[in-house]
């Protein structure tokens, strides 16, 4: 079999080239790349013994940690897809992902943030389960890894602008392809050491975190919630270099009170993007954390790696721009002001829904990201606006359709507009706009908040609500969001 262009076969290589250099660094745990490869190829075999086959899907719903890392290369290396869940979904949210992913398989954290995660999924549990850390044992052993470049490597849902999750499909091949697309302009090397804050549930985390690092030959360190004195001890004694995070992130940490009392001198390069970088933060972290390379990206879960800067841009061109093509890319702008994006690292397309592809692939296989954008004349992109309503809290991507259909169900509300609007610690926060039925006069913004709590991630959650008598609309019934904006005082 052909399997130069696989996980298991990225993962065996390096572990082949660096027989002495440190894999993963977990707290007490310490493993070098030989024996996480051993212990990737046990938990394969252990897989296999339940009955997962080549084909199969394992979801995995539990924070950054070296089990997740093992878990996860484990289910690739028996010849499963990965399936990522978001740790902070609800119950509603987990079971609808295992159900459309079919997965025979759950890698679930006993409890994390408060939530019993497995009492929640309920009737969809799948026929393996294997809790963390509760029945986790470090395994070792052989596995004979039959996979094919182009076999389905993972499916990573996503929330779609229609309010239904959409599940991104991706091979070895292409999922390699961003990964070795970011670890090549990022420049990761065997002496580096990786910080890993970005949950392994996102494509950050996964494919620009754990399959880069492989690839790289660098030293994983995960960090299972941001907390920034304990982001500043593990770059202090594990001498990270590398770091990459939301903008919020890094403002976190230069504005703390304690950041003079840590040594943060190791610190070689970061990675950011996910919402508006202003230029001074770009300049502190050089001047300040000193770091020597800062880079921006632009990339959606459909294509991870889009665009990326290159070492040596100077802070304008990092703040105001993603940076060039990357990853095999072309990029080019619509007559519309779309972005569009063409490569061999796409998407496969949506799971179970050939539709939502041809609408997001088009003939010519140009993928329409819905942002709009400009390219100047040296090919670099920046991202003027959002075709979709799509915004970002905190890093992740919230699609105002799907709160939007979430407050449908609550009694008392005839319609609703979800917008995103600035917040200075998430970049933007959601707020809500709700229309109330006649027999739903006394339903309170306590209640809408109640509702969204329960039915949704904290970061979809809008942090404000507002009744308004009606929703201002065009000429063919669309609602006017910007209208919103301007009678809410946010827009600028």
């Amino acid at each position: 079999m052909n399997t130069s262009d696989t996980i298991p076969a990225a993962l065996a290589a390096t572990a082949a080239r660096l027989p002495s250099g440190e894999a993963l660094v977990d707290g007490p745990v310490r493993l070098t790349w030989p024996e996480l490869h051993q212990r990737v190829l046990g938990r394969a075999a252990w897989f296999a013994e339940r009955g997962i086959r080549r084909g199969d899907r394992v979801a995995i719903c539990a924070p950054n940690s070296y089990h997740w890392v093992i878990a996860a290369l484990g289910a690739s290396a028996a010849g499963a897809a990965l399936v990522p869940i978001n740790t902070r979904f609800t119950g509603p949210e987990m079971r609808d992902v295992i159900t459309r992913s079919a997965a025979r398989a759950l890698v679930v954290a006993d409890n994390f943030l408060g939530v019993d995660r497995l009492a929640e999924i309920g009737d969809a549990r799948p026929e393996v389960v294997l809790r963390i850390p509760t029945d986790w044992t470090d395994l070792t052993g052989e596995f004979d890894t039959a996979v094919e470049p182009d076999d389905l490597a993972d499916i990573l849902f996503t929330s779609g602008t229609t309010g239904r999750s959409k599940g991104a499909m991706t091979s070895h091949r292409r999922t390699l392809g961003v990964a070795g697309a970011w670890a090549e302009r990022a420049g990761l090397t065997p002496e580096d050491r990786y910080l890993v804050i970005n949950p392994f549930f996102h494509s950050f985390g996964y494919k620009a975190g754990i399959l880069a690092a492989v690839l790289g030959g660098s030293t994983i360190v995960p960090q299972a919630t941001f907390d920034p004195v304990r982001t500043m001890e593990l770059i202090e004694t594990e001498r990270i270099t590398v770091l990459p995070g939301a903008p919020t992130i890094f403002q976190v940490l230069l504005d703390h009170p304690e950041r003079a009392a840590h040594d943060l001198s190791s610190l070689r390069v970061a990675v950011t993007g996910a919402a508006t970088v202003p230029v001074p933060l770009i300049e502190r972290m050089r001047s300040d954390l000193g770091l020597e390379t800062v880079l921006t990206a632009y990339g959606l879960t459909e294509a991870v790696v889009a665009t990326m800067c290159h070492a040596g841009d100077d802070p304008v061109t990092v703040a105001t721009t993603c940076g060039s093509a990357a990853a095999g890319f072309e990029v080019r702008i619509a007559d519309t002001g779309e972005v569009l994006l063409r490569g061999p690292n796409t998407m496969l397309g949506y799971l179970d829904d050939p539709e939502a592809t041809a609408e997001a692939i088009d003939a010519d296989g140009w993928l329409h990201t819905g942002d709009a954008g400009e390219l100047d004349e040296r090919g670099y992109l920046r991202i003027t606006d959002r075709i979709k309503d799509m915004y970002i809290c905190g890093g992740f991507n919230v699609y105002p359709a799907e709160v939007e259909q979430v407050l449908a169900r609550l009694p008392g509300v005839t319609e609703s507009a979800v917008i995103g609007v600035p917040d200075d610690r998430l970049g933007e926060v959601g707020a809500a706009y709700v229309v109330r039925s006649d027999d739903g006069t006394a339903l309170s913004e306590e209640d809408v908040l109640a509702h969204c709590e329960a039915n949704l991630a904290n970061y979809k959650r809008p942090r404000r609500v507002e009744f308004v008598n009606a929703l201002p609309r065009n000429a063919s019934g669309k609602v006017l969001k910007r209208m919103l904006r301007v009678d809410g005082e946010e827009a600028p």
